[in-house]
């Protein structure tokens, strides 16, 4: 049988709300975030800030979990990698069965959906999975430091924000051999093909 720490921030105690359908207790904390709550590019840093409003009310079936989650994520522009910073502003509404009623489910062959609902260790509820399944999918897939961030150029690196004018001359690769000669050379080789280009001018004359 699972085990929950009564002293975890993310575990609650429903002892006071009891068992009698109706019943309802309203809850504030504000808790130190756990690790992994994003993505490899933006997540809400482990031991931030995370507020959560509940609302426990005892239903027939367990103790029906409704509330709000505030945080603050930090990552990375996907463009520019620049410091990003997004609010987090989540709702969730989670069934916690009690526990017999939970294997009664089971037994009588329950669909897919209520197999996987949440279910209480004696008096306790661990609200940790809940929010990060709502944490998660509210972050930015890729955030950006701004919508029209230009990034970086793709041939130095350089922050386009701070040169809107930047840009490489892009030599033809068919004279990229004649960047190496000296410039007596190269004009030398320009007056051979212009005289190339008057004898052949001549003949066709």
């Amino acid at each position: 049988m699972e085990h929950l720490n009564p002293r975890s921030p993310l575990v609650f105690d429903t002892t006071d709300l009891g068992r009698r359908p109706g019943s309802m207790e309203r809850l504030q904390r504000t808790i130190e975030a756990p690790a992994n709550f994003g993505t490899d590019v933006i997540a809400v840093p482990q031991g931030s800030t995370m507020e959560l409003e509940l609302r426990l009310e005892s239903v027939v079936e367990g103790v029906l979990v409704t509330g709000s989650v505030r945080a603050t994520a930090t990552g990375a522009c996907v463009r520019c990698l620049d410091p990003v910073s997004r609010e987090v502003d989540g709702n969730f509404q989670e069934l916690f069965a009690y526990a017999d009623r939970a294997a009664h489910h089971r037994e009588v062959g329950a669909d897919d959906d209520e197999a996987e609902e949440h279910t209480l260790v004696g008096d306790l509820f661990d609200l940790e999975p809940v929010l990060l399944d709502t944490v998660v999918p509210a972050l930015p897939f890729k955030p950006v430091c701004r919508d029209d961030c230009p990034g970086l150029c793709s041939e130095c690196g350089a922050r386009l924000a701070d040169d809107p004018d930047h840009h490489h001359e892009v030599l033809d690769p068919r004279w990229a051999a004649l960047s190496a000669l000296s410039p007596e050379t190269t004009d030398l080789l320009g007056s051979a093909q212009g005289t190339t280009h008057s004898n052949t001018e001549e003949k066709r004359n």
